[in-house]
């Protein structure tokens, strides 16, 4: 039960930076700048080992909070468009894996991207899902 519990809250952590009137979800699916070769972090304060994104090409690796994930990314800076596919991870056990449940399942949900100076945000369609800040 206290499973299930922090597993609902981790995601209403996660989703609770969702849409708001005049966020940047109006920019979803617009032109966006390249986010190729770049670096991330996530935003928001998580119990544990904060998850990574790393952007090469069309590679996409990092950290989910406790294992390392992999996998293909292909996006579309003329459209703002977002799609990582056939990710792939290490299967440590760790004590907070929710998070990284969450993450992962938001990374592969995610079809949009907004850059705004060193913020990154995923999107599904106008729903924010993940929001990152950039490693200098």
């Amino acid at each position: 039960m206290k499973k299930i519990f922090f597993s609902i809250m981790t995601s209403a952590v996660l989703v609770s930076c969702g849409t708001t009137a005049g966020s940047s979800s109006a920019k979803a699916g617009k032109a966006q700048p390249s986010i190729s070769n770049s670096k991330w972090t996530l935003a928001d304060n998580v119990k544990g080992k904060t998850p990574t994104l790393n952007i090469d090409g069309e590679k996409v690796n990092g950290n989910g909070g406790c294992n390392s994930y992999f996998g293909t990314l292909i996006t579309d800076a003329s459209s703002g468009t977002f799609t990582a596919s056939q990710l792939g991870s290490t299967k440590m056990a760790c004590e907070n894996m929710a998070v990284e449940s969450n993450f992962m399942s938001m990374m592969q949900k995610a079809n949009r991207y907004v850059v705004s100076g060193n913020t990154l945000e995923l999107y599904q369609d106008n729903l924010l899902l993940l929001k990152f800040n950039k490693v200098q």
